[in-house]
This record gives structure tokens, sequence and C-alpha cells, in this order.
């Protein structure tokens, strides 16, 4: 990897640099691509032993990042997403050994026997180079570079100044020599080493190199990404928005409730919390001592009407106000999932009721990303849903990838034609 570009620098340097790394991904991806499973396993094994063994060095890094994040006035929200700490390592030390553990996809599989003595393969390729944005997200480097390893794709990875040192830290202490140590060609895996933002625009606008990058981040920038990489012909998996919503039914257990209100905002600045809360307009009055109650206890303040900002407004983007919930009344299941489907990005919504009807129909209704009944959206979640980590949730409303986008998802199809 080419080194730490600090300071401004021109567009043509950054593209330069971003060039650089994309084509020492592409030279070095045949050999992550060709890789034995036992090494491709190896080397997230040795991702996990290095969080333990390097940990002084990580977290010294992030704790400058930590300190500049502080002085900058970032709100303790983003900063707790920017926080790696001793248990925060062991809990991605243990999600490097599950994803090791979990079995790799076929190949190939048979499709169906084809007249002339010829048969229909479906192939599963890497998609050669893949490329990932976010930002103040010190943990997500090794959530996506896991991936890219398991999926056998190069990666080239870019961050925001505020996580850079702890990036480049988990990169040198932990990713690059755990692969070395596997015979993969250590450069399969690239962090753009510049935190200028003019990076970004160069990660979405090299096909030939990069054909397909992970965007993650907030609702505009990554929307305006997403449109230069589509100028580019570099088509991406975006996670621009979030925002989770909570219907509480007329036929909802009240402390069942309390305690998913609760649940859903052990995080603030995370896409997948309490956002937008619905409450049916028949116990609208009732509940609201207890919506109050629950919402005081998780530290956040209620908007309740007149809102004077739009309903699905996502709060976790909002460094000054990111501890407020929306609160607003519906006529029933049939609204609830109304107003998710269109005043919301469409991540995911959770119903609380006893009432089966009222259940049904609200499932039938809602087109989001991820539903729940009777429990938290904090829920979407890669691990906490497949038991490994995610590159993103992608909440596009086309064929593809949906949901918490994983390994399994990172290929390409090809279909041969072979002798039966």
């Amino acid at each position: 990897m080419t080194g730490t570009v600090t300071g401004a620098a021109s567009a043509e340097r950054v593209q330069d640099v971003v060039a650089r790394c994309a084509e020492a991904a592409k030279s070095a991806a045949p050999s992550l691509a060709n890789a034995a499973a036992a090494d491709v396993d190896a080397a997230l094994v040795g991702m996990a032993e290095r969080l333990v063994s390097a940990r002084a060095e990580v977290l010294e890094a992030n704790e400058a990042d930590l300190a500049a994040a502080h002085e900058s006035g970032m709100s303790e929200g983003l900063r707790d997403r920017l926080r790696l700490t001793e248990e925060r390592l062991d809990a991605m030390a243990e999600q490097l050994r599950l994803l090791a553990a979990v079995p790799h996809p076929e190949p190939e599989r048979h499709v169906r026997d084809l007249d002339g003595g010829l048969r229909l393969v479906e192939r599963r390729r890497p998609v050669g180079v893949i490329g990932a944005n976010y930002e103040a997200r010190a943990n997500v480097t090794v959530d996506v570079a896991s991936q890219l390893v398991k999926s056998r794709n190069a990666g080239v990875l870019r961050t925001g100044s505020a996580a850079l040192r702890s990036a480049l830290s988990l990169l040198h202490n932990v990713i690059a020599p755990a692969l070395a140590d596997a015979g993969i060609d250590e450069r399969v895996i690239q962090l753009v080493p510049t935190a200028d933002r003019a990076a970004a625009a160069a990660l979405v606008s090299q096909p030939d190199t990069v054909p397909l990058v992970i965007l993650r981040g907030s609702g505009e920038s990554t929307r305006l990404l997403a449109m230069t990489a589509a100028g580019h012909g570099v088509r991406t998996l975006a996670h621009a928005d979030g925002g989770g919503v909570l219907y509480l039914d007329a036929g909802a257990d009240p402390a069942l409730a309390a305690k998913l209100i609760t649940a859903s905002l052990d995080r603030l600045g995370v896409c997948n919390r309490l956002n937008l809360l619905l409450v049916h307009s028949s116990v609208a009055e009732s509940l609201r001592p207890l919506v109050s109650e629950a919402l005081a206890d998780a530290g956040v303040t209620a908007s309740w009407p007149p809102h004077d900002h739009p309903l699905g407004y996502e709060w976790a983007l909002d460094s000054a106000r990111e501890a407020t919930v929306t609160v607003s009344t519906v006529d029933g299941p049939a609204d609830a999932a109304r107003v998710a489907n269109e005043e919301t990005s469409g991540l995911a919504a959770a119903i609380v009721s006893e009432d089966q009807a009222a259940v049904d129909e609200f499932l039938s209704l809602y087109n989001g990303t991820g539903v729940f009944v009777n429990a938290p959206t904090r829920l979407l979640d890669g691990f906490k849903l497949f038991g490994v980590p995610e590159t993103g949730i992608n909440i596009d409303k086309v064929p593809g990838p949906r949901g918490p986008v994983t390994y399994t998802d990172l290929c390409l199809r090809q279909f041969a034609v072979l002798p039966a």
C-alpha cells in the first residue's frame, strides 16, 4: 500500500493514489480467488488472533481518533460508533472465528440436463475487486475486509479522517499479516491512505478495476456518491438511509411495548435504532405515560405532534439531536404500514401486538427490507440474523442482495454448459 497522504492534495494526486490501490488489489486478486478454503479460513482466524495480540497498537490508534473527534465537536453518538474497546475487539475476534467456521458455498450447482448430452451448471465467481466507502466506524474495516476475504474478492477500502488512524492500524497490525501468514498476497486488501474527500469520488470512478463499490454513510453524501458511480458505470450496494419504525397496536402488551422501546435505543448512532414510534390512536392517550417513561429511561426525548420535521427524519444523522424519537398516531396496522412505506427509508419496521389479525395485516402491507413481530428492529443486522458480519444493509427495491449483505452475496453468477 502507498504511504499516507497528509495535508491538502490535488484531485489529480488523490485520483492517482486511489488508482494505485486499485491496481495493487487487482494484481493480487488471483492469490485470493485461487486460495484453498483452508487458507482463506486460516487468514480469518489469524485476524482474530491479532485483534488480541495487537490490541495495544489498535487501541492507541483509536484513542488518537477519539481525541481528535472530541476536539472537532463530534457528537457522543458518533464517537460511540468510532470507539474501540477491549470488549469490542474481543467481540470482533469472536465474529471472525465464527465466520471462519462457516462452510464455503459450493462453487457450482447443477441446474438441469440439456438435449444433446449436455448439462447446465451455475457457477459462483468472485467479482474481482470490490470497493467500500464508510465513515467513522473503525470496526467496519475488519467487517468488510473479512467478508471480502471469505468471498474471495480483493478490496479497496476508503474511510474518512475520523477513523483513518484506527483503520490503518487494523490493516497493518491485523489484516495484512494474517493474510501473508496464510499464504495469500496481503495486497488483496488495500486501504486508501488519505482522508481527502476526493478519494470517495475517485473510488467510484474506476469501472475497469473496481466495478462494484459498497457505500455506507449519511444519506445525502452516499446518494451523491451513488450518482457519481452510475455516471462512470460503477455498480453500488448503497446503505444511505436508515431509521427503524416501531408500531404499538391496540392489541399491544404494555410491558412488552416498554421493553422493546428501551431495547431499540441501546445505541443511538446506528441505522436500525428506533427512529419513528407509531401508536394506534385508540390507545395513544393511555400509552402516553408508558411511552414517555420508556423514552426517558433510554435518555431520549420525544418529538410529539405537531412536528416541524418530516415523520421519517433520521435522528441518528443529526449530531445535535440524535437522542430524539418521533412519535405519531395512526389509525391501525394498514395506516402504520402506509406511513412506514411512504414516510421512511424502508429499512425496517416492527409491530407490537397480541392480535394475530393485526399482525397479519401489517405483514402483508409493509414492503420494507426487514419486518419484525414483537421484536426490535435492532435485529436487522448481519451478525444477529445470520451469525456473520455484514458489509452493510441494502434497501434497494430492485432484484439483488437486499437486507444485510454478507459474503454469500458478493459473487457473480456464471452459467456453464458442459458435457453430461
